[in-house]
């Protein structure tokens, strides 16, 4: 049996899970605003372990989430996982995280229906994707809710989740479905990752940078006063 362990830092949400394969059997995880991940994570790591009856050299693999999402949160989650590759000798899996929340989603809605994971990237930005029927209609970028709203979508049936959903509620078709339980969890990379890991689709534990996301963007220009 091959055991996975994933970590999810790239919200307020500190979260880590073990799988056995494709199966879960362990989640721990604290939805926090004080963003104590550097004090959390590793503790959280040990419980999960030990919860199971698992040793670290019990472990096949370790998944990340590699964002977009807090830049903190991003490093905090990645060195912990280069740590224990390194530590284990064992390889790392990365997961994009907007894929993983859209994956969570899809099996609870028809299968027809778009589906737009958002994290908060700040003030009224957001990190996004669009995906449908299991294909990336959109991949991820930034969106700055009151300059680029979602004209590009025509599609009835739309969900938007994730922490960044909340504040685009006012900005998005009021037929849209907001779905505010759903947010970033560790459970979220279990199928992802055991694809990856059938696959050795693996990263160069050495070189692997968190995935970010953060580009320049100018907003409108202000009018001077004279």
């Amino acid at each position: 049996m091959d055991y996975i362990l994933h970590i999810d830092s790239t919200t307020k949400v500190c979260s880590v899970a073990l799988s056995k394969e494709d199966n879960l059997i362990e989640l721990i995880e604290l939805d926090s605003d004080d963003l104590s991940h550097s004090e959390k994570l590793h503790l959280f790591i040990e419980k999960c372990l030990l919860n199971s009856a698992i040793k670290p050299s019990d472990l096949s693999a370790v998944c990340v989430s590699k964002g977009p999402g807090s830049y903190t949160g991003l490093r905090i989650g990645v060195s912990a996982a280069k740590g224990l590759c390194y530590g284990l000798n064992i390889p790392l899996i990365a997961i994009d995280t907007l894929s993983a929340m859209a994956n969570s989603v899809a099996h609870k809605v028809e299968e027809t229906a778009t589906l737009i994971p958002m994290i908060d990237a700040r003030r009224i930005e957001v990190f996004c994707s669009i995906h449908q029927s299991g294909n990336i209609i959109k991949s991820v970028h930034s969106r700055i809710l009151d300059e680029e709203p979602f004209d590009d979508i025509s599609t009835k049936s739309v969900y938007y989740f994730g922490d960044g959903a909340e504040k685009a509620q006012e900005y998005v078709n009021p037929k849209w479905t907001y779905l505010p339980e759903q947010k970033t969890s560790a459970k979220n990379l279990i199928p992802l990752a055991f694809k990856k890991f059938q696959n050795q689709d693996f990263e160069d534990t050495a070189y692997f940078e968190p995935y970010y996301h953060k580009e320049f963007k100018a907003g409108k220009p202000k009018k001077i006063l004279r």
